[in-house]
Parts: structure tokens; sequence; C-alpha cells
């Protein structure tokens, strides 16, 4: 049997805690892999009681979390009191959500965990605390360096069945992105995609739709000059080194089903540009899935809802098709071990 998925607490003042109990309690109807929470055991117990008054939880480490999953949720103790309540982190929130993610990582890279899932965090609470990175995907790379001593660059795409988008720049205010976006960050994003759609989604000649930057591709400069200084030339790149990419693609009609159907991921060149149609076409089931790290991490498309935290309203849709994700792309790719440097 291939070892547990590693879960994430994130902003325990939010839904993922209650999304977790949820998809732990529909684990027979939607066939889940076992899985283990990383969170503080008593702060769970606390949340329970308030959603779930008949969960059992199991305090246990990952190699008996797949034998307690049957009947209990198993939680693996991070060491971190929490005491935040529903809605309103407090200063035990980014310490307890730090520390479930770098457990996570040292989980993954022992081989006791197959995958990592990470339940969603509250940036600005992050960040409170003295966070440096922009968000999880920065703070997982440099986990993955401060280990290996390997650079990584990490890529964002958010994943369904009906659409598979990657921003090429992510968390930037609109007014910084033509000065960040640049052909090599636009090759070495295709060529991660590209790398991982083969390897991990078993997808053997993928497919990249390349959008411009700006309305109708930039019509031959008349709109702007940088899909043809920028992003012409990166796809030329592209294509040279044997990958299937086209464009650049006006990006308003990118996304209609016909369209859909010739590609296999779209790369947008902002965030909102590749976040909107996903979050359209796929608001309840789309998947947070980062590309180029050395073992598979997934996520549910959504933020921390502390409006319904506590309340029993929240949907596990999306962390329940990010556990199925994770289950399914870490049994292609194998558990990943982290070489630590010598």
């Amino acid at each position: 049997m291939p070892p547990p998925l590693a879960l994430t607490l994130g902003e325990p003042a939010g839904i993922g805690p209650d999304i977790t109990i949820a998809a732990w309690r529909r684990r027979i109807e939607f066939d889940l892999p076992p899985f283990y929470l990383l969170a503080d055991p008593k702060f769970m117990a606390r949340r329970a009681r308030q959603l779930a008054p008949d969960l059992g939880i199991a305090v246990v480490e990952p190699a008996a979390a797949a034998a307690a999953f049957k009947t209990a949720l198993p939680v693996v103790d991070i060491g971190t009191p929490v005491s935040a309540e529903p809605g309103s982190p407090d200063r035990s929130s980014a310490p307890a959500a730090i520390a479930a993610i770098r457990r996570a990582v040292a989980d993954v890279g022992a081989g006791a965990a197959r995958a990592i899932v990470t339940n969603p965090v509250a940036k600005n609470v992050l960040y409170r605390s003295g966070f440096a990175e922009p968000g999880h995907t920065e703070y997982l790379a440099r986990l993955v360096e401060e280990s290996t001593g390997v650079a990584l660059h990490p890529v964002m795409m958010l994943w369904s069945p009906e659409l598979a988008v990657v921003p090429v720049t992510i968390h930037l205010p609109l007014k910084d992105v033509i000065a960040r976006l640049t052909s090599d960050l636009v090759v070495e994003t295709g060529r991660i995609v590209a790398h991982d759609l083969r390897e991990r989604f078993g997808i053997a000649h993928p497919r990249l739709a390349v959008a411009g930057l700006n309305p109708h591709a930039g019509e031959d400069g008349a709109l702007g000059e940088e899909d043809l200084t920028v992003v012409g030339p990166a796809i030329a790149r592209l294509k040279a080194e044997g990958i299937d990419a086209r464009g650049p693609l006006p990006a308003d009609s990118m996304f209609h089903a016909a369209a859909r159907a010739s590609y296999d991921a779209a790369l947008a060149m902002y965030h909102d540009q590749a976040l909107i149609p996903i979050k359209t076409l796929a608001f309840d089931h789309a998947v947070n899935v980062t590309l180029g790290l050395p073992f598979v991490r997934t996520s549910p498309d959504h933020g921390t809802a502390f409006d319904i935290a506590g309340t029993g309203r929240a949907d596990p849709s999306s962390l329940i098709a990010a556990l199925r994700l994770a289950a399914r792309l870490s049994a292609r790719a194998g558990t990943a071990h982290l070489a630590r440097r010598a």
C-alpha cells in the first residue's frame, strides 16, 4: 500500500478544518485515498464537537494513518497549539499554518507521505507574522531549496476536467505585469507545464495554447507591442524545442468549449486572465496544482471563507477533488524523496 497523503491544516480560523472533516466523512462515497491531517489534535477535537460530535479523531504518526483512516480522522500533531476560533484568526494562526506546511514537506521528503494537499491559508495573516513569501507555492519551493540546495521555478496550474490554466505571472498588481513578463519567463513556464503534463498527467504530446497579453493579442502591434516582442518570440522558442505551443491567441476567444478541446493547458499572462475562466467553469471543483516540484502538491481552489467557518456550510468538493488528483498524480510519479545536501 502506498503511503498516505499529508493534508495541512491551513488557516485554522478558516474552513480548512471544516472541509477536512466533511471530506473524511464522505471518504467511502468518493473512494478517497487515506490521508492524515497535520494539526493540533486538541484544536481539531474542539472544531469537531461543533460540526460532527460523533467524529472520532486518532492521534497518530504517518505510518499508522492508513489503518486509522478507516474509522477515525487521523491527525499528526504538529506540536503547535491553536487557540483561534472560527472566523477569528489570532496569534496562533500563522505559526500553526507554517508548521503544518514544514512538516508536510519533511514527511513527503522522507517517504512517509506520497503527496501534499494544502488547505487554504490567509495570506494577510501570514504576512502580519513576518512570512516573507508571496504564498504557498513559493514557500514550498523555498523549503525544497533549503533541504536540497536546488533552486526551483514553481508553476501554479489550476486544473479541472473542463480546463487547465497556468498564469505566467501570478500575484502582481496589473501595473507591474508588463515589467515582469519576459520571453524567458514564458519559455521556462511552458517547459515546466509541458514536462509535468507528460510525466504526471500522462499526456504524451501536450498541447499548449498561449494567450496574448493585450486585447486581440495586440492586433499586430496596434494594441501593444508585447505580443510581438515578448510572447511571440517565446512561443517560437518553445516550438523549436519540440513543444506544441501556439499563439499568442486572443484571450477572449480561448475558453469556449470548441477552443478548449484543441489544447491541454492554457498559458495566460496574468492572474485574472487565467483564473476568471476556470472559476467560471469549475468554481466548486477546480484544483490548484503546483508544477515544477519534486513531489505532488494540490490544494482546493478557494480561500478561507471566514464568514462561514464553523457553521458546517462549507462545501468540501474542491478538497475532495484535490485529494483525488493528488493520489492520481502521485501514483503515476511515485513517492518523492528529497536528496539532502551532503
